[in-house]
């Protein structure tokens, strides 16, 4: 029986999981683990090279396997926003912990996003941020254990009220 005591994060790019983990992490007492980091140190490449390099579903494919294998305990992990793609990581996370979806609205990530290409976002040829955000949100909302609306939330609220919901 594996310890459901791992805190996982999904959302959007730029939906602040890496920024609300670290801070989470902190609050809660425990590690803090970006899974996009953990692909970049294994593969010894930036997400945007192995997206240039492999392709999207190449990427997917990279991301699946390696965060399938994040064997952490007492951690909040921060996974890239195209984590919900991967079937078997997704398994993974909902074994080994509570999945805590970021749910920010589009103009929203609009205006925090930026250049989506720099950032290492999984863009399918031809697809938009719209696209995107559309294909998304179903498999984020099919993951969450807790769905915390960021409308209107500062950081500190946003912790607030994942630790109420905890």
């Amino acid at each position: 029986m594996k310890i459901k005591d791992n805190l996982v994060l999904i959302g959007m790019p730029a939906s602040g999981k890496s920024t609300v983990g670290v801070i989470l992490a902190k609050v809660m007492g425990k590690n803090f683990i970006d899974a996009d980091i953990v692909i970049q140190n294994q593969t010894g490449k930036k997400l945007s090279e192995i997206i240039e390099e492999e392709g999207v579903d190449g990427f997917v494919e990279v991301e699946n396997r390696i965060n399938s294998s994040i064997n952490a305990e007492n951690a909040v992990i921060s996974t890239g926003g195209s984590a919900v793609y991967g079937k078997e990581e997704m398994e993974h996370f909902r074994e080994t912990g509570t999945i805590i979806y970021l749910q920010v609205d589009f103009e929203t990530l609009k205006t925090r996003l930026g250049n989506i290409k720099e950032r290492g976002v999984v863009v399918k040829k031809g697809q938009t941020l719209k696209d995107i955000y559309d294909e998304r949100i179903p498999l984020y909302e099919k993951y969450a254990d807790i769905t915390i609306d960021e409308a209107d939330k500062n950081i500190e609220d946003i912790i607030d009220e994942i630790i109420k919901r905890l």
